[in-house]
């Protein structure tokens, strides 16, 4: 059974999914772009712009609020937060800058990830909550 996000718009897991969503493609894209043209290793690019493909491969499931995507998505972001800080503290110039733009997309990715995580579980859990014959009153 595949479990996914519930996509009314009022709802405020389908929010940070949405936000998420949008993170990680600005993410992948700046990934591509950062080895290839706008800061590369090499002049004329280089291979580490396919970091940016397990982020290109899990970006419908995330679109489509897949569990497994979504946890997937959190055990990856920290690599590229780490990738970030790491490039951006010890580069100059526009590699520093491109460094610390990948950073800031990656902890945005990350936080909306954990809050949809979060706002998804939550409803539960209320609910539970309020049950008089719950784990307490047995």
């Amino acid at each position: 059974m595949r479990r996914r996000l519930p996509s009314s718009p009022g709802n405020a897991a389908a929010r940070w999914q949405r936000l998420a969503v949008a993170a990680v493609a600005a993410l992948a894209l700046l990934e591509f772009l950062w080895e290839l043209w706008l800061a590369p290793l090499k002049p004329g690019g280089s291979w580490l712009a396919l970091k940016a493909l397990p982020l290109a491969v899990l970006w419908p499931g995330l679109v489509r609020g897949a569990l497994k995507s979504r946890q997937w998505l959190a055990l990856l972001l920290p690599l590229y937060l780490a990738e970030g800080v790491v490039r951006a503290l010890s580069e100059a110039g526009r590699h520093a800058i491109v460094a610390w733009a990948v950073t800031l997309l990656s902890v945005v990715a990350f936080g909306a990830l954990l809050a949809s995580f979060r706002a998804t579980r939550m409803p539960s859990r209320r609910s539970a909550d309020d049950d008089p014959s719950g784990p307490a009153a047995r």
